[in-house]
């Protein structure tokens, strides 16, 4: 039998969406991947559909390096409101707790050092966390009790950013697996008044920012303008080609380059020989007094270009990952 064909084109990089209320991640993926005809797409850090903001979606090669983005520093803006607790820990869930207590803003900033550095943090039930094979939120609505046990996590920082009338709003910096809905659930209990998120919005995940981000209403308007000149329906083949080119030369200007999202990690530059031996997958000596220091994770770019991921270890850069270039 022969190798079956591969669907969409082969273009890489990165989509920083800037996710609207109201829509999951994984359809934030499929739209993308629709409008790009992309051969592959994937998410680096899963948003709800109660929030919004930064969801940085990979193309391609660009797939390659999402674990790295994942493990990126997150930043969040939300907003608690106190006085009851709820099944999902925001506000589309049952209200399960009630208290009359509003607590003032002293209240709040007093417990805040409770919940920075490392901490212990019991995920939400209604969470994508797999339980015997079963994701969590699954349970959750079938009626079955769910504990999660409690995680370690690290919180960079918390700071209020205004507070009124039974409502704090917050910003976090936090790391990978933290939960937000967490933090004002527990806030909530240890005020004695309970809470539950409100609003959240994402605006950052390193390295990417709302400065890179797009959003879809700009995407579709692109792609519209793009293929207004092509007639609905038009199926001749010469015809959507055209169109696709057109939609594709609005649209592609919008991608990161694949290389971005290792901004922070050491980086060698290499040509010629080096090069070669790293696409076949060889190490290459790394010589001179300016030769990086021992890293477990590394890249090695060719014309500015990301061409592996690896390792610098023993005076030698030694490629895991090589990349299309």
């Amino acid at each position: 039998m022969g190798r079956r064909k591969k669907k969409g084109r082969p273009v890489s990089g990165w989509l920083v969406l800037d996710k609207p209320l109201g829509m999951g991640s994984t359809d934030a993926v499929s739209k993308i991947k629709w409008l790009f005809k992309a051969e592959k797409a994937g998410h680096a850090g899963t948003l709800d559909p109660l929030a919004s903001g930064i969801l940085p979606i990979a193309l391609g090669e660009a797939t390659k390096t999402v674990p790295y983005v994942m493990d990126g520093a997150k930043v969040y803006r939300f907003a608690v409101e106190w006085g009851s607790e709820t099944a999902t820990d925001d506000a589309e869930g049952e209200v399960l707790k009630t208290s009359d207590k509003r607590p003032s803003r002293e209240d709040v900033e007093a417990i805040l050092e409770n919940y920075t550095g490392t901490i212990q943090q019991k995920p939400p039930a209604y969470s994508a966390i797999k339980i015997g094979g079963e994701r969590a939120y699954d349970l959750a609505r079938e009626g079955e009790a769910v504990d999660i046990p409690a995680r370690e996590v690290e919180i960079e920082s918390l700071a209020i950013v205004s507070h009124d009338d039974g409502r704090t709003a917050f910003e976090v910096d936090c790391g990978k697996g933290t939960y937000v809905r967490s933090l004002a659930r527990d806030m909530g209990r240890d005020l004695g008044c309970y809470g539950h998120v409100v609003e959240l919005r994402r605006t950052v995940v390193d390295p990417f920012d709302e400065e890179d981000a797009v959003t879809l209403e700009e995407l579709e308007k692109a792609v519209a303008a793009a293929e207004a000149p092509f007639k609905p329906g038009d199926d001749e083949e010469s015809d959507q080609t055209e169109r696709f080119a057109a939609r594709f030369a609005a649209i592609d200007p919008m991608l990161l380059d694949t290389g971005e999202a290792m901004d922070g990690y050491p980086q060698i530059a290499v040509t010629g020989d080096q090069a070669n031996r790293i696409r076949l997958g060889n190490p290459v000596i790394l010589r001179g007094r300016d030769a990086p220091l021992p890293a477990d994770d590394a890249c090695a770019f060719e014309h500015g270009r990301l061409l592996a991921i690896g390792e610098i270890a023993q005076g030698e850069f030694r490629p895991r990952r090589v990349f299309k270039l």
